[in-house]
């Protein structure tokens, strides 16, 4: 089997490793180097880091709606194309160069959180189940129909990092088990309910502010989902506090007003939100690194009666 791989960032390279495991593959895709850093270096993608040391031939086009790059595609002769988290929609006639097309590996169980952030969107909505769907693709964003779907558990204080590789994992377990079996005719791919069907956009750094006013469970799942990125964040006097780890102390009940400080001994730190309250276990100080409950408690930085967001209560 000849096969093409679309894909970026490292939640894909599993992906990439597992199809090498059962097929030629004649060529990766990935998004362009883009810079980081203090110094602003271009930075290769890990997708294609790991195909060069795998001795793969590498196309980063700055456009995939070319016929340019749909030739390339089609001159390769593959006989399936797999995309996992590529970062762009792909044209009909990129998507028609191989000849059994595009299989999308999607990390959640469609037709929920369509789109740039399942992920994140599955632990902020608060679900318990998320999993990886094999769908082949179509001109829609994640609209194909779904040939195998496998689930996976969300655990309470799992963050959108650690379940990105738990989904990274299973994503190349769908790749050895059901492409081959999608190839062999074994598998029919069943059409999606779009009247069910919910979205997952992208996130911008403002979708990581924290809204105290919600309930304990809510802001604790917010948190969790904006780890590592866009990263949760409150205000302190005037400065930024990031959150990077929350507990729920009391599910219900109001102890005080939204971002409220209650509590903050060398133990913990009980922050009120609209409804019950959470522990804030670890953060970080604009301007300084991050540190322990403990440690902010014992330098004075978080003290009882303290106002998270207060600046931000009138929004």
């Amino acid at each position: 089997m000849r096969a093409l791989f679309f894909g970026t960032p490292a939640i894909a390279v599993p992906s990439l490793e597992a199809l090498t495991e059962i097929a030629e593959v004649v060529g990766v895709v990935c998004q362009p180097d883009k810079p980081a850093g203090r110094g602003l270096e271009l930075k290769a993608p890990p997708v294609k880091e790991r195909a060069i040391a795998l001795g793969l031939e590498v196309s980063q086009p700055a456009k995939v709606r070319t016929p340019e790059f749909a030739q390339w595609v089609k001159d390769r002769g593959a006989d399936v194309a797999v995309v996992i988290a590529y970062g762009r929609i792909l044209p009909p006639a990129v998507l028609e160069g191989p000849r059994r097309g595009c299989l999308n590996l999607h990390a959640s169980l469609l037709p929920k959180y369509r789109g740039a952030a399942p992920i994140t969107w599955a632990i902020l909505r608060g679900e318990r189940e998320t999993g990886v769907c094999l769908m082949q693709m179509d001109e829609g964003m994640d609209t194909g129909p779904v040939y195998a779907a496998q689930a996976l558990a969300i655990g309470d204080e799992m963050t959108a990092e650690e379940l990105a590789r738990e989904i990274a994992a299973l994503a190349a377990r769908v790749v050895r088990e059901d492409v081959p079996r999608v190839l062999a005719g074994e598998l029919v791919a069943t059409a999606q309910d779009h009247a069910a069907a919910t979205m997952a956009p992208l996130l911008e750094k403002e979708n990581g502010r924290v809204a105290w006013a919600q309930g304990a469970r809510a802001v604790h799942d917010h948190v969790r989902g904006m780890t590592p990125w866009p990263g949760a964040f409150t205000s302190l006097h005037g400065k930024t506090l990031k959150v990077l780890r929350t507990r729920v102390a009391q599910a219900s009940g109001s102890r005080g007003a939204p971002g409220l400080v209650i509590g903050a001994d060398k133990r913990e730190i009980e922050v009120a939100c609209g409804d019950g309250t959470v522990l804030l276990l670890r953060a970080q100080v604009e301007g300084k690194k991050a540190l322990d409950a403990t440690e902010l408690v014992g330098g004075r930085a978080i003290a009882t009666g303290m106002r998270l967001g207060a600046s931000e209560a009138g929004r």
